[in-house]
Parts: structure tokens; sequence; C-alpha cells
């Protein structure tokens, strides 16, 4: 039996499966995607490693997926709880394909699942998940061989220890470290990660809880910072860091409690690793801050601007061996990670910085935020194509040089400039621009939205 056209196009997205449990996320559904990805997989594995963050359904939906798996043929590894950087981490160390079921940031009612083929290599719509879709809406085959086996392996302290042996740690000043982990995983793998340092870490929402009581796991929202930036300032502590849901992003406010953008701990992290190899190449998203690529440049780095999204960063640090990559979304890519994200690895980076010298976390940072930055502003609009063009035309006669990698991309000049693209899913257009000055970032803001939202 399949299922139907509309539910798999509503939950099989261009890199993920996402819906509400129970509406759209089911036991079945699940099994039928876990049979299917392992006849996607099975002529070159033989095991699938599976993962589950700290919602309801996880565990029942994780096990469902293994079964799927095991009646195809396949051999499963459930690692059980797990962030997803640390399931990436299972399918470099295994070297096989891996399933983790997380619904990131999104509310209590989701789940999904970020699939990935063996040493974390992304799996999308042109990579597998169309052909998955396909499959599960006519029905997946019977498999007439012997069914596989699933076995149960912890691999939390293996991956921290891992995480620890990327970042030279010795002879740090002791630090004061807030972690707000938002009930996600944040709060299982720091104490494991960070425990064994020279570090006192200060807690909040540490505790595993699928509902969010506190907040919405999603640092990337200045409403879900808060809490950390007052517990960051009161406790007196050096840093403050925020883990999304399934903490495989992380965010980081300074000792005042101000955010460091993820531009500059883009150029922070990129600094540390040609340092390590002169000459490396660095991957930054084209929403990123103009500082990101001026001072890769700078230290002789080489520089590949990528569209907006993971698969594509991904894909650029296989094709170009880039050591190290960064979104303004605060994704952090990382070659020695299998060219997988880890906000707790960039979060490692951060605070290797930090105490290897004496400055505050303020002061280290001023030195890689040059612009300031509008930060992504959604507009609804009813024909994002009419109104690009609006605005590509109101700049005309200012405009240094426009590029279309990913929407439109408008070059002002002087450290000036804005892009605006569509999104994939919603009747929405999307605003990034920055300047050297918040006043100036502030009137093109204006003047741009005053034309896409007429």
């Amino acid at each position: 039996m399949g299922h139907s056209s509309e539910l798999v196009s509503a939950t099989i997205k261009a890199y993920d499966v996402r819906g509400v449990v129970g509406e759209q996320i089911t036991e079945e559904l699940v099994r039928d995607v876990g049979a299917s990805f392992a006849r996607l997989v099975r002529d070159k594995a033989t095991e699938i490693v599976i993962g589950h963050d700290m919602r309801d359904s996880s565990p029942a939906l994780s096990r469902a997926f293994g079964e799927g798996a095991q009646s195809q043929g396949l051999n499963v590894v459930h690692i059980g709880l797990a962030s997803t950087d640390q399931l990436y981490y299972a399918s470099g160390k295994f070297d096989c394909p891996g399933a983790m079921f997380t619904a990131s940031h999104n509310p209590a009612k989701y789940n999904g699942i970020k699939m990935c083929y063996a040493g974390a290599k992304p799996v999308g719509q042109d990579t597998g998940l169309r052909a998955i879709s396909a499959e599960i809406i006519e029905g997946v085959p019977a498999y007439d061989g012997e069914p596989g086996t699933s076995r149960e392996v912890n691999v939390l302290s293996d991956y921290a220890e891992f995480i620890r042996e990327q970042v030279d740690l010795s002879g740090l000043r002791h630090l004061k470290v807030a972690v707000d982990a938002g009930n996600g995983m944040g709060g299982y793998t720091v104490p494991e990660v960070l425990g064994p340092l020279d570090m006192e870490i200060v807690p909040l929402y540490f505790e595993l809880d699928g509902s969010f009581p506190n907040h919405e796991a999603n640092p990337l929202d200045p409403k879900n910072l808060v809490d950390l930036q007052k517990l960051t300032v009161e406790c007196g502590a050096d840093i403050g860091i925020a883990f999304d849901g399934d903490a495989d992003r992380c965010f980081v406010v300074d000792e005042k409690g101000d955010p460091v953008s993820p531009s500059a701990i883009t150029a922070l992290v990129a600094e540390r690793e040609l340092a390590k190899e002169p000459g490396a190449t660095i991957i930054h998203n084209l929403i990123t801050s103009h500082a990101v690529p001026e001072i890769v440049t700078e230290l002789g780095g080489k520089v590949v601007r990528t569209r907006v999204g993971h698969s594509f960063i991904k894909q650029q640090m296989a094709e170009t061996g880039a050591v190290f990559g960064g979104e303004h979304s605060a994704h952090y890519y990382f070659r020695d990670f299998w060219g997988a994200d880890s906000g707790m690895l960039a979060a490692m980076h951060v605070l290797s910085a930090l105490g290897e010298k004496e400055q505050k976390l303020s002061d280290l940072g001023a030195k890689y935020e040059r612009y300031v930055a509008s930060g992504e502003i959604n507009s609804t609009v009813d024909d994002a194509k009419a109104r690009t063009e609006a605005v590509r035309a109101a700049f005309a006669d200012r405009t240094v040089s426009t590029d279309e990698l990913d929407g439109l991309t408008v070059e002002l000049g002087n450290g000036t400039w804005f892009n605006l693209r569509a999104s994939n899913t919603e009747p929405l257009l999307r605003l990034n621009a920055e300047s050297p000055s918040k006043q100036a970032t502030d009137d093109l803001v204006k003047e741009i939205l005053s034309i896409v939202r007429g």
C-alpha cells in the first residue's frame, strides 16, 4: 500500500522529512521511508545508524524507521538520544548511512527525519528524497531476503572525546560559561563534552523536554536569547552559548549579553583554521557579512560563496576540499567532521579563542564585526518576481553590480549591499541588507520594504 501524493509532498521537503505527528508523520509512513531508504543504500551499505532527539514521539518513530530498514535486509544500529551532529559523528565513525529523528527548533507537535549517506553525506531532493517520495507513493516492494538485525550502541562519550580532540584546549584560562540548551539535546551533550574541561558551566534549561516549556529552541529569533542574555550578565559569565533543539546550531552572546553575529563567528573560526592550514578554502553563504570574505582574503585564504542552504554548502565543502564553512543561520561546517555541521565544534573554537587570551569576548568579537546587518526580514507577497524586479529598477542608477546566484544580490558600493530571495515553500520574500552604519542599514531596509510591501 502506498501513501497519497499530497501527504508525501507535504512531508518530504528539500532537505528532510518533516510534519505534524499523527496527522502527517505516522509510524506507518516512517516505516516505509525507512524501507525505501534501505533499498536506496543497500548496494553500498549493510547497516544504518539511527538517533533521535528528546521529543515524546521520537523513540517510537525511530524504532519504526529501523523496522522498515530491517525489513529490507539492512542491519540497524540504534544510538538512542543524540544531537544531530552526534548522529553525523556515528555515520562518520561507522562509515554507514544514518537517520536522525528531530524537527530541530519546530514546536512540539512536529517531528522529522534528517537522512545522510555514509560519512554524513547529505541526502536531498536530487540525491535520494525524490526517489523515496515516488516509491512510497507507489508502495515499497517487499524484500524476499533475510531481515536485518538490530543492536544498540552508546556513542556519547566517544563523540565528546572526538569533539575535544578537534580543538586545542591546552593552557586555556578558567572560563565561566552560561549555556542555554532550550530543553533540547544540548542539555544531554554539553555536560559530556565540556564537563572534563577547566570551565564552570552555568546551565539553563538542560532538562530534556520536547514540549519546550521555557522558550522555542531557535536562538536565531532574538526573543529566545533573552533568558541567556540575562543569565550571562547576572552570573558574570565570560560567554553565553545557546543551542537549538537538536544542537546542530550554536549562538553566542558576549559578557555584556550582546549577540555575536554568526558572521563574526564564521570569521573567527576561519581565522583559526587558516592559522592551522594557510591558504585553505573557506566557504560562506551569500548573506553572511562582507566582513567574512574580506577577512579570509586578508589572511591569505581562498573564498567560495554559495547559495543559502546546508545541501549547497555540504556539496561545495566536498567539491572544493574547504576546511570550514559558515552560514548566517549559525550552521558551521568542518572538513574534519566529515564536512558536516556541528554547533558544538563551533562553540569549542570560540571557547578556545577566548581562553587563549585575557581579553573579553566583546573586544575579541569586535574585530570581526565591520558592518551592520539588518538580519533576515520576511515579507508576504503575491508576486515575488515582480516585487524583486521593481526593487532592481528602483536601485538601477545606484547599482555597482548584481548577481543571481540565489535570488537577487545588489552591490551598491562602499560595503553596502542587499539580497532579496523568494522562499521555496511559502509566499515570502526574504531581505538581508548590510552597510557600514546602523542608520544607513535602517534607511536602506525602509526603502526596499516600501517597494516590496507596496
